[in-house]
């Protein structure tokens, strides 16, 4: 299906005047991470998307680190990984949208098996998704058997059905303690799970795996921007190493990190993940100046405008699992929701 055959009309992406002064409240609200000399190209492409999702009974899911364009301009739905798995269990639309990573995608789809999930680009992909495969899973289940296994959201649907229960980086310490064991594996994320290792009881046996943003920064780094900004409030997101964690000063998610701006309201703070992240914060919080150490995510800078308007005026990228895999991953998946509520 294409536009045409919506409401007879091509998609015109020029920038009129009259767009300009329609779009113009929402180009007051994100100016300070916007440039202007974008705004022309992404004013008409926001205005048809939001267009053809009313058309489409589609909604669109946007993760913390997508670029603010799409982040304030598009998403119906904005969040962390637990947020968004959990909008999607109970989305009222026919098409859901994906712009995240592709393990999104996977698991918007395992919750609405019956509603058509989008991703605009199947090659944002996840290097810490891409770590572990089902073979790893049954491999760890011989090395230690009996121990049951927890797999982090990120991670393919294949992978999420060979495992026990999902996690995130909010709940993490909280499912891997409600499975009344003394040993939990947790995968893939290495420093994820030594940094859940240090806040429970449980002894948490970890994998390799490690994602390619986070596990750039370091001690040296953050104390260099402590040095040049006086009074820098500094918060890292737990697939940090632990070395990284002990030095800021709030380690949490990325709906952790959010929420501890709002409530503190620092001068000056650098948030310590990818840096899409602080420019859509930054619209929400004008009063505190943010310091960007630029690590960006290339999956995630894979979702454009562009991409996203060409998903739903022809369906393209339709995301399937085999219903082999859907079922025990749909379950894994569940088991967390279930236990959130």
């Amino acid at each position: 299906m294409n536009i045409a055959q919506i409401n007879g009309l091509t998609p015109d992406l020029s920038y009129t005047p009259e767009i300009a002064d329609e779009m113009a409240p929402l180009y007051d609200k994100v100016k300070d991470v916007i440039p202007p000399v974008e705004w022309p190209v992404f004013a008409p492409l926001i205005r048809a998307i939001n267009q053809l999702k009313v058309e489409r009974h589609a909604i669109i899911l946007a993760h913390n680190y997508q670029t603010p364009e799409i982040f304030h301009g598009v998403a119906d739905v904005v969040g962390d990984s637990l947020q968004l798995a959990r909008e999607a269990a109970k989305a009222d639309a026919d098409i859901i949208v994906q712009c995240g990573v592709h393990f999104m995608a996977e698991t918007a789809k395992l919750l609405n098996p019956d509603k058509t999930v989008l991703i605009p680009d199947t090659g944002a992909g996840c290097s810490l998704a891409e770590s572990v495969t089902p073979a790893d899973i049954r491999d760890l289940r011989c090395q230690y058997p009996g121990v049951p296994v927890v797999t982090y959201i990120n991670t393919s649907a294949a992978v999420k059905a060979e495992c026990d229960i999902c996690c995130t980086s909010s709940n993490a310490v909280k499912i891997v303690e409600s499975l009344g064991t003394e040993r939990v594996i947790l995968v893939p994320d290495e420093f994820l799970a030594r940094n859940v290792n240090a806040q429970t009881e449980v002894d948490v046996i970890a994998f390799s795996g490690r994602c390619e943003v986070h596990e750039r920064f370091t001690v040296q780094e953050l104390r260099d921007y402590r040095a040049g900004h006086d009074g820098l409030k500094i918060i890292a997101h737990p697939e940090c190493p632990p070395e990284v964690l002990d030095e800021a000063d709030f380690a949490g998610s990325t709906a952790g990190m959010i929420k501890w701006v709002q409530d503190h309201q620092p001068q000056k703070v650098m948030m310590v993940t990818e840096c899409s992240m602080s420019d859509n914060v930054a619209v929400e919080n004008p009063n505190v100046e943010f310091i960007r150490p630029c690590n960006l995510c290339p999956h995630m800078k894979k979702i454009t405008l562009q991409n996203i308007l060409e998903a739903l005026l022809y369906n393209r990228h339709e995301v399937h699992i085999d219903p082999t895999i859907a079922a025990p991953a749909r379950r894994a998946v569940e088991r967390m929701i279930d236990l959130g509520r």
